[in-house]
C-alpha cells in the first residue's frame, strides 16, 4: 500500500478499488508469414475466408489472428490457442503444403517481389493504396517483421470505483487521464517488456545482402524488430500527455507536417486507441478506450506465440505503473525514452544503458532487475502465482541464458532456416 501523497491515478489504497484490481480486458493480435515446404515465402493468394478470423497485414502472405476481448489474460491465451489451432488446421488442407514461419524475423527473401502487397478491392482498395505508400516509404523488407500486439483496458467497474474514490464524477475524462498517465509511464518503463519478451536474435543474411541464401546473421540484437533497425519512424515523436485534446493535437501535427500519413503509421511501442476504428477523430470524439503494446516478439517456444506468464506479467506491470505517482516528461525525456526501448532490444543487456528522467543511468539488466524488485515489494502480500510470475521474469535478468533470445541464439546460429521449418512443421502437426 502507498501513502496518499504517493498515490497514482489508480486508487489502490481504497478497498473498493483493491478488490477489483486484477480485473481487466485483453485482446491479442498475432502476425505470421506463410511459407512453402522449402521455407520460401508463399506466393499464393490469401487462402482464408472472412469467417476464419484470419486477416492480412502488410503483404498477401502475412497473416494476422485477432482474438476477441477476454476478461482475463488466461482467457485471451485460450482463445489465441484455439484460433491458432484452427489456422493450422486450415493450412493443413492447402495443396501444395504451406506453413506459418515461427519467428519474428523473416526467412530467406530473394527480392521485394517475394513480399507481395496485400490486394484489396472495391471499398477496401484504400488498404492496398496505404500499403503501397508504406512500401515506398520504408521498403518492403521492414514490413516482414512479425510480432504480437497486446491490447488492454482496465475493467470498467475498476475504473469507476477508482474514479469515485478519487472524488471525481467525470468518468470519461478520468478514464482519459488514467490512460494518458499510463502511456507516459510506459514511455519511461515499457522498455522492460521489450527486454523480457525479445526472441529474434538471428535472421537470414538475405535481409541485408540480396540473394545470399543459407547464411545466418547476428546483429547484436535480441529483437531486431524492436531495435533501431526495426519498426520506427524517421523521427522521434513527442507527445503532450497533459490532456486528450493536447495529445490529439500533438498527433495531428505529425499528420499536418506530412511526417506520417495515417494514425496507424505511428511506429511507437505504445498506442492509445478509441473503441472501434483507430482514427484521430474517433479518439477525440469518444475518448480513450484501451492501450496497445506493440513490442512483444513471437515466442517460438510456445504454441500460442506468447507465454501466458509474460502476458500476466504485463497485466501486473500495467497495474503497478497506474498506481505510481504521476510524472511529467520533458522533450529530452521522451527522446531518451525512445532510445531506452531500442537499447533494451540489444542482446547483452549489460553493455547498454537505460537513462531515467531523473538522470540515473544503469546497465539495462540492472535497471530491469531493480524495477522488478520494486514490483515484488508492491505485490509481496499477493497470492503465490503472482509472486511466481515476477520471479519468473526476474530470473531472465539474473541468468541471461533464461531469456528467449539467448536460448535461440545457441539454437539457431548454425541452422536458422532448418530450425524454422522444423518448428513450423511441428506446430502444424500438433494441431
Amino acid at each position: 500500500m502507498r501513502h496518499k501523497e504517493e498515490m497514482g491515478m489508480l486508487q489502490i489504497n481504497e478497498q473498493q478499488v483493491y478488490q477489483l484490481l486484477f480485473k481487466g480486458n485483453f485482446g491479442l493480435e498475432k502476425e505470421g508469414l506463410r511459407v512453402t515446404s522449402q521455407g520460401r515465402f508463399s506466393h499464393t493468394a490469401h487462402p482464408f475466408s472472412k469467417e476464419s478470423g484470419v486477416v492480412r497485414d502488410f503483404s498477401e502472405n502475412q497473416t494476422e489472428i485477432n482474438t476477441g476481448v477476454s476478461d482475463s489474460a488466461h482467457g485471451a491465451i485460450v482463445e489465441l490457442r484455439e484460433l491458432t489451432k484452427k489456422l493450422y488446421q486450415d493450412m493443413n488442407k492447402l495443396n501444395p503444403k504451406e506453413y506459418i514461419w515461427p519467428f519474428s524475423n523473416p526467412p530467406y527473401i530473394e527480392n521485394e517481389a517475394d513480399i507481395p502487397i496485400a490486394q484489396f478491392y472495391g471499398d477496401e482498395q484504400v488498404k492496398t493504396v496505404y500499403r503501397q505508400y508504406l512500401a515506398q516509404r520504408y521498403g518492403r523488407y521492414k514490413m516482414t517483421f512479425c510480432g504480437i500486439h497486446v491490447n488492454f483496458s482496465f475493467a470498467k467497474e475498476l475504473v469507476m470505483a477508482s474514479c469515485k474514490a478519487a472524488g471525481r464524477d467525470d468518468y470519461q475524462e478520468y478514464t482519459n487521464e488514467l490512460y494518458l498517465d499510463l502511456a507516459q509511464k510506459l514511455a519511461v518503463y515499457g522498455w522492460i517488456v521489450t527486454a523480457l519478451t525479445a526472441a529474434s536474435p538471428i535472421m537470414d543474411r538475405s535481409f541485408v545482402e540480396k540473394k545470399v541464401k543459407g547464411k545466418t546473421l547476428f546483429l547484436g540484437m535480441s529483437s531486431v524488430r524492436c531495435s533501431e533497425l526495426g519498426y520506427w519512424n524517421f523521427f522521434t515523436p513527442i507527445f503532450d500527455y497533459s490532456s486528450l485534446e493536447k495529445y490529439a493535437y500533438s498527433m495531428q501535427k505529425y499528420l499536418d507536417e506530412g511526417l506520417i500519413a495515417y494514425m496507424s503509421e505511428l511506429y511507437y511501442p505504445v498506442r492509445l486507441k478509441p473503441k472501434g476504428i483507430n482514427t484521430l477523430e474517433g479518439l477525440r470524439e469518444h475518448g480513450i478506450d484501451h492501450i496497445e503494446l506493440r513490442m512483444v516478439d513471437l515466442n517460438p517456444y510456445v504454441y500460442e506465440g506468447i507465454d501466458e506468464r509474460d502476458l500476466k506479467f504485463i497485466h501486473l506491470f500495467l497495474i503497478y505503473l497506474a498506481s505510481l505517482p504521476k510524472i511529467q516528461l520533458k522533450q529530452k525525456d521522451q527522446v531518451q525514452a525512445a532510445q531506452n526501448f531500442k537499447n533494451a532490444a540489444h542482446y547483452d543487456l549489460k553493455t547498454v544503458n537505460i537513462v531515467m528522467p531523473d538522470g540515473k543511468t544503469q546497465p539495462a539488466a540492472d535497471a530491469g532487475l531493480e524495477l522488478l524488485l520494486q514490483m515484488q515489494e508492491v505485490y509481496k502480500t499477493c497470492d503465490s502465482q503472482t509472486r511466481e510470475i515476477i520471479e519468473f521474469e526476474k530470473e531472465k535478468f539474473i541468468t541471461p541464458e533464461k531469456r528467449y533470445a539467448w536460448r535461440l541464439f545457441k539454437q539457431l546460429k548454425e541452422g536458422y532456416e532448418q530450425e524454422g521449418l522444423r518448428i513450423a512443421r511441428q506446430r502444424q502437426e500438433e494441431s
